[in-house]
């Protein structure tokens, strides 16, 4: 691994969900740097080598980091949490990179949206209910305006990643009707797990009666209760084969 930063994804929360080569590339690695409590500290386990949560470094401290472990002839492995390429900030990260020479190789994780898909055992898309799914995030700190009311007019399966703390502001937002199916799963896929259900109308005061104010999953749309969806035309008529 000379010259080159492995970013990983570790998924959702079950150390088991990390893939295969994310496992041994933390096995080979000297040192981790790790998105702070969003990484199951089990996942970290796998790695014998040195490992700094990078929570309060700035940027440019986090490439000194591994800039410095890679001149010391160190493998490196920058441990983001469920999938690096949603929320994960990595292009930033490379583009700095490569003002040191170094190259950036990623390897995908498991997402939370689909550790909550599981949770729910449902499908994200679903005949005669979607076909489409929206992943999103409401305004904050990092974001001026978002486009959740926009986007909730096309009726689709809408997951919303960063928004337990504002989703009475979301649920007032979206244009879904107010009978709309709603989802909330708290640390999908986490030993702590927990999913509540409700609608468009009430899933805000149900999270407020249960505390949960971050680290959990917004799922929207038919699919969180299905009904009169269609038969999958794989399982519905004969298939001619392949070849």
């Amino acid at each position: 691994m000379a010259r080159k930063v492995y970013f990983v994804g570790s998924g959702p929360g079950n150390a088991k969900y990390i893939t295969v080569m994310g496992k041994e590339l933390l096995e080979q690695a000297d040192l981790v740097i790790y998105a702070g409590s969003l990484v199951n500290p089990e996942v970290l386990n796998y790695s014998k080598g040195e490992k700094i949560d990078s929570y309060g470094l700035t940027l440019d401290e986090t490439n000194k980091l591994m800039v410095e472990a890679l001149d010391a002839g160190k493998n490196v492995v920058r441990l983001h949490s469920g999938d690096p390429s949603l929320y994960g900030s990595i292009v930033e990260q490379i583009e700095e990179l490569k003002k040191y020479d170094v190259e950036v190789e990623v390897i995908p994780g498991v997402s939370s949206v689909f550790a909550t898909a599981a949770a729910l055992k449902t499908q994200l898309t679903l005949n005669n209910v979607t076909e489409t799914l929206i992943i999103t995030r409401p305004a904050g700190k990092t974001l001026e305006e978002d486009q959740i009311k926009e986007l909730s007019r096309h009726n689709a399966t809408m997951a919303v990643f960063l928004g337990t703390q504002k989703i009475e502001e979301i649920m007032k937002k979206v244009e879904y009707s107010p009978d709309t199916p709603v989802a909330v799963v708290f640390h999908a896929s986490w030993p702590d797990q927990k999913i509540i259900i409700g609608t468009v109308s009430d899933i805000a005061q149900k999270v407020k009666d249960e505390g949960i104010k971050r680290s959990a999953m917004i799922l929207i749309g038919g699919v969180v209760d299905p009904k009169n969806y269609g038969r999958s035309y794989l399982y519905g008529v004969a298939q001619e084969p392949l070849s």
